[in-house]
C-alpha cells in the first residue's frame, strides 16, 4: 500500500512536526527530540492539537453524511484513532481514502494501522505536499476524479514558508479536483493569543529546526480564493459545527473551514 519516493531513513536526531503533534495528542510514537520541542510549548498547544483533531473528525463525518465517499488526506501524521478513514467508513463502508505524508515513521504506522473496511479502500503515498503533482498523479490511480473528492489539509500549511509558495501549492491541488469537491482546511494563527505566548511557540519550533509560519485571518482567507465557504465559514476550530450541539466558547489558535469547489 505504500507508493511514491523511496523510503528515507528515520532520523531520530531531529524533531518532526508529525511526531511533535503526536506528543501533543498524548501519543507514544515520538522520540526524545520531539518531546523536547513539546516540553517547551505552552499548555495552549495541547489544547490546539485537540481542537484541530476534533474539527477534522466533525468535518469529515459531515462530508461523509453529505454523500462524499472519496478523500485525499495530505499531511496525515501519526495515526491516532479514530483516523479519518474510520470516521468516514463508519458512515459509508465503501469510502475510498488516500493518505499522504513524507515522514517515514508515519509510513510504517500507516501500513500497519490504516486498514480499510472490506468494502472500501485505504492507500498511502509517501510524498511531500511541496510536490503536489506527484500526489495528484498517484491519487488518480485510487480515486475517481470524475466525481467529487474531499481534500484534507489539516494543520499542515503553517509549516510551509512564504518562499515555498503555499498558496500556489493549495491552488494546484484544488485545481485538480472536480466541481463539487471539498477542501477541509485548518491553519495556525496568532490572532487570538498574546505576543509573548506566540513567541514561546515560535522559539520552541525554531530551536527544533522546524519552520513555522502562523498566518492572520486575511492571509488564511487567501487559501480559499475562488472557492465557496460552507457555513459557518472561516472560524476557529472549536466554532466549526454543522449539526452537533456547540459547547461553550473556547479560545483557539487554529482557523478552520470547509469550502466547496464551484
Amino acid at each position: 500500500m505504500s507508493h511514491g519516493t523511496p523510503k528515507p531513513r528515520i532520523d531520530t536526531s531531529k524533531p518532526h512536526p508529525a511526531r511533535v503533534y503526536d506528543w501533543l495528542l498524548g501519543g507514544k510514537d515520538n522520540y526524545l527530540v520531539d518531546q523536547a520541542v513539546g516540553d517547551k510549548l505552552p499548555e495552549d498547544s495541547k489544547a490546539a492539537a485537540r481542537q484541530n483533531r476534533a474539527f477534522m473528525h466533525r468535518a469529515v463525518a459531515w462530508a461523509a453524511r453529505e454523500g462524499f465517499d472519496q478523500f485525499l488526506d495530505i499531511g496525515t501524521g501519526i495515526p491516532t484513532q479514530p483516523n479519518l478513514h474510520q470516521i468516514v467508513q463508519q458512515v459509508n463502508p465503501r469510502a475510498r481514502i488516500v493518505y499522504t505524508d513524507f515522514d517515514p515513521i508515519v509510513l510504517r504506522h500507516a501500513e500497519a494501522l490504516l486498514i480499510s473496511t472490506p468494502e472500501g479502500t485505504t492507500d498511502y503515498i509517501q510524498a511531500d505536499v511541496r510536490d503536489p503533482g506527484t500526489i495528484i498523479e498517484h491519487a488518480h490511480t485510487i480515486l475517481d476524479f470524475d466525481r467529487p473528492v474531499v481534500l484534507s489539509l489539516i494543520a499542515l500549511m503553517h509549516f510551509i514558508q512564504d518562499e515555498e509558495d503555499p498558496y500556489g501549492i493549495v491552488r494546484t491541488l484544488v485545481d485538480a479536483l472536480p466541481s463539487g469537491s471539498l477542501l477541509v482546511f485548518s491553519h495556525g494563527t496568532t490572532d487570538f493569543h498574546p505576543a509573548e505566548l506566540v513567541e514561546t511557540v515560535k522559539e520552541a519550533y525554531k530551536k527544533g529546526t522546524i519552520p513555522l509560519r502562523f498566518r492572520a485571518r486575511a492571509e488564511t482567507e487567501r487559501f480559499f480564493t475562488g472557492l465557496e465557504l460552507v457555513e459557518p465559514g472561516l472560524v476557529t476550530a472549536p466554532d466549526w459545527y454543522k449539526e452537533e450541539p456547540r459547547p461553550e466558547p473556547e479560545r483557539s489558535g487554529i482557523f478552520a473551514a470547509v469550502a466547496r469547489v464551484p
